[in-house]
């Protein structure tokens, strides 16, 4: 499969590389590099970081990679869907962070799979199509606030650390993009849920239907006590879930288990 198939577009501006390194501040330890393509990242980790594992899914671009990187005794190309690897087998249980060029049809799952580990997660720092990015940013009572937001905020702090231009990628995606750098941890620190999975699935039960009330939203799990629950959290009949923080996404949470 085509590189494009795939999604791939590889960064190809050595002074928009050269300004990624500075933003991702690569300082020893275990680094895993998703969609590692030609290499072009995979080297300048490999300069300062301790153990770089590099996966790249195209068997061809895969052989490439190994031949760029022969030198590097500390750069291991793992050629695997990022979606099925077991990064806990991959880093030995090590605490790692991460950079990628992600393909930007896969954003959203790849990024859930690395909140999988977050615990062991130092930083995330990735480039992802830039209006993703505003969703994974965005504040509440934004128009691109959802699911996606709250979820990525719950895990990590995310800013959008550079904006890159089609030009900086051969071949050029026909969208803008950004390199979006998550300081780990996130909201989670703050608030006592012990069952994350649970109160994911209820935060994109809220967000289900957008133009839709919260009331509405959860009458499928609340049934004639949703709009008891919203007067327990302080919240108006008309409360939609664009306007909710994190914290009251908690409270919520809390109360419609109780």
């Amino acid at each position: 499969m085509s590189p494009e198939k795939l999604g791939q577009h590889f960064l190809a501006d050595e002074s928009w590389l050269d300004r990624i390194e500075d933003e991702v501040r690569i300082d020893g330890g275990t680094w895993v590099e998703i969609g590692a393509g030609h290499g072009e990242m995979t080297t300048r980790l490999a300069r300062r970081a301790s153990k770089v594992l590099a996966i790249e899914l195209d068997p061809s671009v895969a052989r490439r990679l190994r031949n760029v990187t022969a030198l590097c005794k500390n750069v291991e190309v793992v050629e695997t869907d990022v979606l099925a690897a077991d990064f806990e087998k991959l880093t030995g249980g090590a605490r790692f962070s991460v950079y990628g060029n992600l393909p930007y049809y896969i954003t959203s799952p790849i990024l859930h799979r690395l909140f999988e580990h977050a615990e062991r997660i130092a930083a995330i720092h990735i480039v992802i199509q830039y209006e993703v990015a505003a969703r994974i940013v965005a504040p509440p009572g934004r128009r691109d606030y959802g699911y996606l937001s709250v979820a990525s905020q719950w895990f990590g702090r995310p800013e959008i650390a550079l904006r890159i231009p089609p030009g900086a990628f051969q071949p050029p995606p026909k969208v803008e993009s950004a390199l979006v750098s998550f300081h780990m941890p996130g909201a989670r620190v703050e608030h006592s849920i012990e069952d994350e999975h649970a109160f994911l699935d209820f935060v994109k039960e809220c967000f289900a239907q957008k133009r839709k009330t919260l009331r509405n939203n959860l009458r499928a799990r609340l049934g004639t006590r949703a709009g008891e629950v919203l007067r327990e959290a302080c919240l108006a009949p008309d409360a939609r879930a664009e306007q909710l923080t994190i914290a009251q996404f908690a409270a919520l949470f809390r109360l419609a288990r109780a």
